[in-house]
């Protein structure tokens, strides 16, 4: 009995991914999660772990997602983004997304698998920090606007100091040669 709990601890396996993602207010989000083809599913969790007490962002069980187990502002906007879970797709599209829903996102997956005779389980999770930029936030929302002003500024700023230089130039230019210019001897002038 020692023997196949040792196989089964030693076949247990855990593996951790980290995503970022930012959208805008409204958007639809896909947060990315993925197992092993072939396997069966037998547990998806979606959580933040800040609220995981109160409920999941989206639960799978025994082949069903279950609604009662998922958090309030939640429910009605987060679904799979294949409801078969092909080739082990278990990714979410989260609907209308706020600034509320900025945070990490964990996806739990617990699997297992008896293609070797022997019941194999493993666990995997993928965490993905989701930023929900509030339009209304000037050091974000403005950014494009603000780095184009910088390059109008610097490109500006070059012409006047080579405009500066160049007249600088110029009129040193003509002080020097005012003083060399050849003047006609008055004899010549006048013939």
């Amino acid at each position: 009995m020692s023997h196949i709990l040792l196989l089964l601890l030693l076949l247990t396996f855990e593996t951790v991914e980290l995503e970022e993602i930012k959208v805008r207010p409204r958007q639809d989000v896909t947060l990315h999660c993925q197992d092993p083809r072939g396997v069966n599913i037998t547990l998806l969790e979606w959580s933040i772990p800040e609220i995981k007490s109160d409920g999941y962002v989206f639960f799978y069980r025994n082949r069903r997602s279950y609604e009662s187990y998922q958090h309030e502002r939640f429910k009605g906007r987060v679904e799979l983004k294949h409801p078969s879970m092909k080739n082990g797709d278990v990714s979410v599209i989260l609907k209308n997304v706020n600034v509320n829903d900025t945070g990490t996102y964990e996806c739990r997956i617990i699997t297992s698998d008896l293609s070797s005779g022997q019941r194999v389980q493993s666990e995997s999770r993928r965490s993905i920090d989701l930023t929900v930029i509030d339009s209304g936030d000037p050091t974000v929302e403005h950014k494009d606007t603000h780095d184009l002003i910088i390059i109008i500024v610097a490109v500006v700023s070059c012409l006047i100091v080579g405009v500066c230089v160049a007249v600088f130039f110029i009129r040193k230019w003509k002080s020097s040669t005012r003083g060399n210019s050849y003047e006609h001897p008055p004899e010549m002038l006048n013939s």
